[in-house]
């Protein structure tokens, strides 16, 4: 799947979660609106209305009462009148009523209404003389309205309670699912955000290591190709990774294939050149003599420049043999400090022997590290101006072992010491020297296990510091 698509459905996923959890919102929040607005719009009416029905049926009842005592017509209009609105109300009420208790009640107080209604009337239509002075019969059945309204109220009353209840609830519970549902949103949100980002940065994590490994010349195994932009990156980066790992194998097997023939011809010369100079062929004039020391030096030179480049070779290849053995490492040490005693009493620099500890054995091939002890302490003689002091120092450190070779000659610039144990490269180059001498330095240390590090100074000197393990 391409990159776009990811970053695409990553972002429709949220936007869904966020969409369903609006929509779950809005319905909780229309589920409160609807109890709300049945309270408002229903049940509260039907309570004033039938209060206002309770309370006009008093009023029925003094007006028919002060007609019948005074016998004056304004209050039997106001009577009909009156009756006219209760049924007015009655009409009203039923269309506020919901449940079937409502509608019993309500049916219960309209023929109440009517027989009470009935009564007065036929009441009203008695003359004087007729009428009974005992309580009138329309004066039970007001009673029986009443209380038929009073019965109603409370139900409606209980109705508006039950609603309130269940707004209260139903608050409560769209309160508890929204954040209920925005919280998942959110943590879903943040899950496949952070799944996306972490895929993303781990590919680029791999592709920089591998980068900065190729940067360095190690070239690793292939990094593993995904469907999508950074997969194509990937795959374009290996094909350039076993590019440049052909061409430095083609490299080496160059370098490998050309010290080998050229140590066979140089060999020839310098031993002709040491016949010609002990005079086997014949004695040779004070020119000659010269011409053939120059030969011999030269060839010299060149010899230890292809010996080093094929020593190099076989190291980058892992196939230079190393004979693992247990060495005192400070035999090393005082084997590679005497044979370069001359060399730094010639250049008029102190060559000095220091030791921390007693325990200095460790396991590895005994010339290779004589060779890596001369290299090192032969770069601190050449680089240590007349007067200066070179140190090699042996330090029992544990489970490890460290040389170091510390000089106070002119020091490396910090631009170089990034890349001063690579190949063919020199902080110094009006020094002399190949350029190869750190670089075997560093793969026989590599092979025995161990690792170089290196301090400067420019201007002030250098330490170069050797750790081997006691046991590889």
């Amino acid at each position: 799947m391409r990159l776009a698509s990811k970053i695409f459905l990553a972002s429709s996923l949220v936007i869904l979660v966020l969409a369903g959890v609006g929509a779950l919102s809005l319905g909780a929040v229309g589920r409160l609106v609807s109890v709300n607005r049945e309270i408002t719009t229903q049940t509260v009416p039907a309570l004033r209305v039938t209060g206002g029905l309770r309370d006009q049926m008093l009023s029925l009842a003094r007006l028919d009462a002060r007609y019948t005592v005074l016998r004056d017509r304004r209050y039997a209009t106001a009577w009909k009148d009156r009756v006219s609105r209760v049924q007015g109300d009655f009409e009203r009420l039923r269309g506020l009523v919901r449940t079937k208790r409502e509608r019993v009640l309500l049916a219960e107080a309209v023929a109440a209404f009517e027989a009470y209604r009935s009564e007065v009337l036929a009441e009203h239509a008695q003359p004087a003389r007729l009428r009974t002075l005992g309580e009138p019969r329309s004066r039970a059945l007001g009673d029986r309205v009443e209380d038929a309204l009073e019965r109603l109220l409370d139900e409606t009353y209980g109705r508006v309670v039950d609603a309130q209840a269940e707004a209260a609830r139903l608050e409560a519970r769209t309160w508890t699912g929204v954040l209920l549902a925005l919280g998942a949103a959110v943590v879903l949100a943040l899950v496949s955000t952070a799944m996306l980002a972490h895929r993303i940065t781990r590919s680029l994590r791999r592709l920089s290591a591998a980068t900065t490994a190729v940067a360095a010349g190690s070239y690793r195994e292939p990094i593993p190709e995904a469907r999508d932009e950074i997969g194509g990156l990937a795959r374009s980066f290996n094909a350039m990774a076993a590019q440049l790992r052909r061409i430095d194998e083609t490299k080496e097997e160059f370098y490998a294939t050309l010290s080998h023939e050229l140590r066979s011809p140089l060999t020839s010369v310098r031993e002709a050149a040491y016949l010609l100079r002990d005079g086997v062929p014949g004695q040779l004039n004070a020119k000659q003599a010269r011409l053939v020391t120059v030969i011999g030096n030269s060839t010299d030179r060149l010899l230890r420049l292809v010996n080093q480049m094929l020593e190099l070779s076989r190291l980058r290849a892992g196939v230079l043999p190393l004979t693992r053995e247990r060495v005192d490492l400070g035999r090393i040490v005082a084997r590679a400090v005497d044979e370069l005693r001359p060399q730094a009493e010639e250049g008029g620099v102190v060559l000095a022997r220091e030791t921390v500890g007693d325990q200095f054995e460790a396991r590895g091939d005994e010339d290779r590290l004589v060779q890596v002890v001369v290299n090192l302490v032969a770069n601190a003689v050449r680089f240590t101006p007349r007067g200066g002091r070179v140190t090699v120092r042996l330090i029992d450190a544990g489970p490890e072992i460290e040389i170091q070779v510390e000089d106070t000659g002119v020091g490396i610039p910090a631009a170089a010491l990034p890349r001063i144990f690579d190949s063919w490269r020199q902080a110094h180059s009006d020094r002399g020297g190949t350029g190869l001498g750190l670089a075997v330095v560093r793969g026989v240390v590599l092979a025995h296990g161990g690792r170089v590090t290196v301090e400067s100074q420019e201007g002030k000197g250098s330490r170069f510091t050797v750790l081997l393990p006691r046991e590889p």
